[in-house]
């Protein structure tokens, strides 16, 4: 009876333990983040995106160690959102602003207003209670400015197209568009994860080539991009089931 005893308090405390372990995991995104905001400032821009890179492949799978370990259930006093959300927006937001500011990409007037930009519509989207639809996209433009920033500094724009871009983005983040969450949409599953490892391995190739990688690669990372970026307009083919006579 005494072990039997022993073994359910340790059951539990094994598990707060396993669940506060997926938190600090998540944290350790913000790491990453002060890792690349470094990197950022010495204009080590291939670090900074590395950093960015590692920062979104904790973000990627945490949400899914969280679920298995049933995180909320056995640590409700942490949200586990409201801390993916801070680190997401130093990772997402705070440091590619910071490399529109400083990153050379336009004038400096036209700089500040830009990543200001990115920073107010993007603290307001991460505010929105409606970010996702109920089957799980994104709605608005998702704030993945890590991802729009290191194709600023992939393919050579004119500093105004940069601007118009962003522009069009911060307007994006407030329409109800639809944009797909790689991991959580059904629909294409297999095809979007697909796609995304292709990314990743394409993204890799830029960075270790000092984001100035084959054509080839450019081309890939930009198929890829209109992929993810038209998926939520494309129309489905599943039809409502008709009502039974």
């Amino acid at each position: 009876m005494a072990m039997t005893t022993k073994s359910l308090s340790a059951g539990p405390a094994g598990r707060r333990t396993l669940a506060f372990a997926v938190h600090i995991f998540t944290a350790s995104g913000a790491v990453c983040g002060l890792l690349a905001l470094m990197a950022a400032v010495e204009g080590h821009w291939a670090l900074m995106f590395a950093w960015l890179g590692l920062a979104l492949f904790v973000d990627g799978i945490d949400g899914t160690m969280a679920r298995r370990a049933k995180v909320g259930e056995v640590l409700p006093r942490w949200s586990g959102d409201t801390l993916d959300l801070v680190v997401d927006y130093l990772t997402y937001c705070l440091v590619p602003a910071f490399a529109v500011a400083s990153g050379g990409l336009m004038p400096f007037w036209l700089a500040v207003a830009a990543s200001a930009t990115i920073l107010l519509t993007s603290a307001l989207y991460f505010a929105d209670t409606s970010m996702k639809t109920d089957d799980l996209y994104f709605q608005g433009f998702p704030a993945v400015w890590n991802v729009v920033v290191f194709y600023f500094f992939l393919v050579p724009l004119n500093p105004f197209v940069i601007a118009g871009i962003i522009a069009l983005l911060a307007v994006g983040t407030f329409l109800p568009i639809k944009f797909v969450h790689p991991f959580r949409v059904v629909r294409l599953r297999l095809l979007t994860l697909a796609l995304l490892a292709l990314w990743a391995v394409l993204a890799i190739v830029a960075v270790l080539e000092d984001m100035r990688p084959d054509l080839w690669v450019t081309v890939g990372l930009c198929a890829c991009a209109l992929y993810f970026t038209l998926f939520g307009a494309i129309p489905s083919r599943k039809r409502a089931a008709e009502p039974r006579p």
